[in-house]
């Protein structure tokens, strides 16, 4: 006799909590619908296997199910990674994180305003930017696409890089530390077709960007000039100077 009990229904919750936020992470990257049919696909294999118990179909679609794991290990490679790195940036490891950190890897207030007013001047000149900050995850493959710099935080500096004529200033600039490690990087470009299109290129990279992993990426707008925020897969638009001063600094020390 099946016996049905509390555990059963926090087991019930926890697999559909699972799959509501996986769901969601394939909502982000534009794999929503992939996802949907593999769990209808799922749910078809469960009841011809289980519960109609037809052998001959289910055997078949038993070997489908053995061979698809590998496919979807592929098909799913970058959701995969990103879902393991929300896990390991959660606030019980970032405090843990935080726990050994030394006196000297603890945010510096006085590198807050340089970008600030560094973002400020280039909005006034609508002079595009984008300003990755590393938080927790490493982005040490992403500062690889770039070109090495290693200089502190420099209002000037960052002008320079994201003038017009510069080289570098169509790429990303990475601040990893509280250094400037990197500029000219190349960030992954966000799919998400819910992105407003009068949001350009830079803007669905620094979408992209925090839907990999925990950084901060700041865009100045090259069009408009208006200064905009993503963190999580979202943005914060059309930031004043003391609202990106805020956001940067509660980031910065979380």
């Amino acid at each position: 006799m099946l016996t049905f009990g509390i555990k059963d229904i926090i087991d019930i919750l926890l697999v559909a909590l699972l799959l509501y936020y996986i769901w969601k992470l394939m909502k982000q990257s534009s794999a929503a619908n992939i996802f949907t049919g593999v769990l209808f696909f799922v749910i078809g294999w469960i009841i011809v296997s289980r519960f109609l118990e037809m052998h001959l179909l289910g055997s078949i679609m038993d070997n489908l199910v053995n061979i698809g794991m590998v496919a979807l290990v592929v098909l799913f490679q970058e959701e995969i990674r990103h879902f393991f790195s929300t896990i390991g940036s959660t606030s019980g490891s970032k405090w843990v994180t935080r726990l050994f950190k030394s006196q000297k890897e603890e945010v510096q207030h006085e590198n807050v305003m340089p970008i600030v007013l560094a973002c400020l001047n280039m909005s006034k000149q609508k002079e595009g930017a984008l300003i990755v900050i590393e938080r927790h995850t490493g982005l040490k493959e992403i500062i690889r696409t770039g070109e090495l710099i290693d200089a502190d935080i420099n209002q000037r500096l960052i002008e320079n890089i994201f003038f017009k004529n510069s080289p570098l200033h169509d790429g990303a600039m990475i601040i990893s530390k509280q250094r400037i490690t990197a500029a000219g990087c190349i960030l992954p470009v966000s799919h998400n077709n819910d992105i407003p299109r009068s949001l350009g290129l830079r803007h669905r990279a620094a979408l992209g960007m925090t839907q990999q992993s925990d950084c901060l990426a700041i865009v100045v707008s090259e069009e408009t000039g208006r200064i905009s925020v993503a963190e999580d897969g979202h943005f914060h638009l059309k930031l004043t100077a003391e609202e990106l001063e805020r956001i940067l600094t509660e980031a910065w020390i979380a």
